[in-house]
């Protein structure tokens, strides 16, 4: 099969290759999927660069946590009705050496999940990541109907996905961006406000909208930059509120001032999506699952490549240039 890999950590174009290498054979509980299309998402470019969190054990790794396609074949404590099943993949390279970056890509059952005939291959893989844990930071801490949440970075995979859960779950839904295509992304997502965080004063908007004039109007943070926002996030959220962060890229060791967070009984989550509990990827995949059929999500990709073009691929996704999920094609002549 034709994949992409790469056997030592570093910048893209040094250590990524494109070839033939084996196609893998489904395990006992596992499943093999012919991929039509691969997500990319921030963890595998820092994976394959040196710079994730996970430590890398493999010689060889075949990048990519999400994609999409279709079962062609199943192991033998599988239900084989499952061949020819359209499905979203979450996670497949987690513990393991083998992504999505290929023709074809052997993960256990349950991390391949039905995908709606409605939905394209490639909106399919636009989900894994970005959807689960943009349903974790938004419902971790109950429901959201009427309370008012911050979304920072909403044109981001992961800030696009939490405005749609948030309005859906009743939320009236905060946004900042840096651009007026951001902006344009996380109103179509569904974000009643939208803040240009470069331009505008972010407490004296939420102030000015919410009507509340210290600027304290919120009740849930979902964050893509803990350490960079954190003295944005003090002023603006109320006592008992909830910031959850999935990422502190800009300050990678933020100083966290215990004081003013226990002064509003502030709770901090750390959102990881590979190590959050078995429980919350079933209520995040039924959720999907369930706005998937009702037609009430939407996906935004940025840009498509072949996978002869994973390098440029990897490359964008580092620039930070696009608005939304970028998409890599395994099947020769899909670009």
């Amino acid at each position: 099969m034709k994949a992409a890999w790469y056997e030592g950590r570093g910048a893209a174009r040094d250590v990524l290759h494109v070839g033939e290498l084996p196609r893998p054979e489904p395990g006992p509980d596992e499943v093999l999927v012919h991929l039509h299309a691969s997500g990319l998402n921030p963890s595998d470019v820092k994976s394959r660069s040196g710079r994730g969190s996970r430590p890398n054990t493999y010689a060889r790794v075949i990048p990519h946590q999400d994609g999409a396609g279709v079962i062609v074949s199943v192991g033998s404590e599988v239900d084989g009705a499952r061949i020819g099943q359209r499905v979203w993949i979450y996670e497949a390279q987690l513990g393991r050496a083998e992504g999505c970056a290929a023709e074809y890509v052997a993960l256990p059952s349950r991390n391949a999940v039905a995908l709606p005939d409605h939905v394209s291959f490639e909106e399919g893989a636009c989900l894994g990541v970005p959807t689960l844990t943009a349903h974790y930071c938004v419902t971790a801490d109950g429901p959201v109907a009427g309370k008012h949440v911050l979304v920072t970075g909403g044109a981001g995979a992961v800030g696009n996905y939490a405005i749609q859960f948030a309005r859906l779950g009743g939320a009236t839904v905060y946004a900042t961006v840096r651009t007026e295509e951001q902006a344009q992304a996380a109103r179509e997502a569904g974000a009643h406000h939208v803040i240009f965080r470069l331009d505008q004063d972010v407490t004296g908007r939420i102030a000015e909208i919410s009507g509340v004039l210290d600027g304290r109007a919120i009740d849930r943070i979902v964050d893509v930059a803990f350490g960079a926002n954190l003295e944005t996030s003090l002023k603006v959220l109320k006592p008992n509120g909830v910031i959850a962060s999935y990422a502190s890229d800009q300050v990678p060791a933020p100083a966290v001032p215990f004081g003013r967070l226990l002064a509003l009984n502030a709770t901090v989550r750390y959102v990881l999506v590979y190590v959050m509990d078995r429980a919350a990827h079933e209520r995040a995949i039924a959720a999907v699952t369930e706005a998937l059929q009702k037609r009430q999500l939407r996906h935004h990709v940025a840009a498509r490549y072949s996978l002869e073009q994973i390098v440029q691929a990897h490359e964008a996704q580092e620039s930070g240039a696009t608005v939304g999920k970028i998409i890599v094609l395994p099947e020769p002549g899909s670009v």
